[in-house]
């Protein structure tokens, strides 16, 4: 046991090269919701709203291919697997596709323009993204199924990813100035993050292996396909599945609806729109630093009494926030203690949803590592969707205006709604889920179970083969 957790540093560089998957889809992820509209309208010359209409419309698209990609995945066989295949063929059509999409030809008409967004903002979301990201979240699952071990690819999937979200963040507008600050310049600097992109997809590629089998693959890893109406089937059948997809889907509606209120609050409710920087940078730090951490409680705690106390430690900063009055002693220790939390979550719910494929395949006999992902992805999509329309119709109804110099108390308090009461709802749907989530305990059996059934099916493969020599 001890030579299977001695830390070495081929262990060390497969999490590395595990999470510059996440690094390496940020590159754009990050660029189209920090940068996109920025650059349509200020240096495409391309409608606000005829954009944002794009975008929503892209969303039914979007969920569709996350459900195909998934049937696709598991179908995949290759020398190197099911996902890690996929990383190799699409990273340069990925790095391609981003620089398309940062290419408007500035001397169309409105028209042709608007043409050229919609066929490239798909191309993009809706086809290359999920054609890569989809095999990368499958990975997490087909690499181990040691429960720590799949918390710990976490945390360093959520540690790339913060960084490549940085890295975006940090150098787009730089690079864009370096290169004239034009329309031009835009391509010029994706470009640059489209190589970055390929180096980083080709770690993950290079740098990772598959190793779990179905239960149902003989000694040469195949299983038979699982039919799609079956696979859904299944996925129905998992209870954990189903609770992990709620929790994703009311996490990211949470996080639409109090990102996008965090300027409001800043600016309305603590007076100074300035400590929007104050309030996330802390955060980010202090989340970046306790996923250092995180995997000794893990360890000792379990992923679900992690994830849990991470959703006790986001409630309990949400109210010292909120009534701290602007404060800037509550702005700190509220952040930091959000961060905390936050740092609880991602080292554990994506090692979650890893675990509920190892379940549903024991409890219904497919294992759908693509499907898995896929449905979970839908489902997250569908909530950040509803968060974004949700925030504008609680502000409107609260009557929120742009340009008054005082909002009314109506106003004020939609917005605290949005920042605060929201997410305090999610976090506390998310406790009572937990009250429900035994897989933890169960795990260990499931295993057990998995490898038992792997080792008959091997040797009826074996006497099969016997029978067929003799005749």
């Amino acid at each position: 046991m001890k030579s299977k957790n001695k830390l070495t540093f081929s262990k060390v560089f497969e999490r590395f090269a595990y999470g510059c998957g996440d690094f390496g889809c940020n590159i754009i992820y990050t660029a189209m919701s920090a940068f996109l509209l920025f650059y349509y309208t200020d240096y495409a010359k391309v409608s606000a709203l005829a954009v944002g209409t794009i975008m929503m419309v892209s969303r039914i698209f979007d969920g569709i291919s996350d459900i195909i990609m998934g049937v696709i995945v598991d179908r995949t066989k290759s020398r190197f697997g099911k996902a890690r295949p996929w990383l190799l063929r699409m990273c340069i059509p990925f790095a391609v596709s981003g620089i398309l999409l940062f290419s408007v030809p500035t001397n169309w008409a409105a028209t042709p323009k608007l043409v050229y967004v919609f066929i490239t903002y798909n191309l993009v979301s809706t086809v290359i993204y999920t054609a890569i990201n989809v095999p990368y979240s499958a990975l997490n699952a087909l690499m181990t199924q040691d429960p720590y071990e799949r918390s710990v690819l976490s945390i360093f999937r959520n540690l790339l990813a913060t960084a490549g979200t940085l890295t975006i963040n940090t150098f787009t507008l730089p690079l864009v100035e370096k290169f004239g600050n034009n329309a031009s310049a835009w391509t010029k600097t994706f470009c640059v993050f489209g190589l970055v992109a390929v180096i980083a997809f080709l770690l993950n590629f290079f740098g990772t292996k598959e190793r779990v089998k179905p239960a149902s693959a003989g000694e040469d890893g195949k299983a038979e396909d699982v039919p799609f109406k079956e696979g859904i089937k299944a996925l129905f059948k998992n209870k954990y599945w189903i609770m992990m997809t709620g929790m994703l889907a009311l996490f990211f509606l949470m996080y639409s609806v109090n990102g996008g209120a965090t300027v409001y609050y800043a600016k309305d409710i603590l007076g100074d729109r300035n400590l929007v920087s104050t309030i996330n940078g802390i955060f980010n730090v202090v989340q970046i630093l306790g996923m250092f951490f995180i995997a000794m409680l893990v360890k000792r705690l379990g992923k679900r009494n992690v994830f849990a106390i991470g959703l006790v430690l986001d409630i309990v900063g949400m109210l010292i926030l909120n009534f701290a009055g602007g404060a800037m002693a509550g702005i700190v220790i509220s952040s930091i203690i959000r961060g905390i939390g936050n740092a609880c979550g991602g080292a554990t719910m994506w090692a979650m949803v890893s675990d509920t494929i190892d379940y549903g395949e024991w409890k219904t006999g497919y294992r759908t590592e693509g499907l898995v992902n896929s449905a979970c992805s839908f489902g997250y999509k569908i909530g950040n969707g509803i968060g974004s329309a949700l925030l504008g119709i609680i502000l409107e109804v609260g009557g929120y205006v742009g340009d008054a110099a005082v909002q009314t108390a109506s106003a004020l308090h939609s917005i605290e709604i949005c920042f605060v009461w929201i997410p305090i709802a999610v976090y506390a749907i998310g406790l009572v889920i937990m009250k429900f989530w035994k897989l933890d305990k169960e795990f260990p059996q499931i295993i057990a179970d998995l490898k038992a059934r792997q080792a008959k099916w091997n040797r009826k493969k074996q006497f099969r083969k016997a029978d067929l020599k003799m005749n």
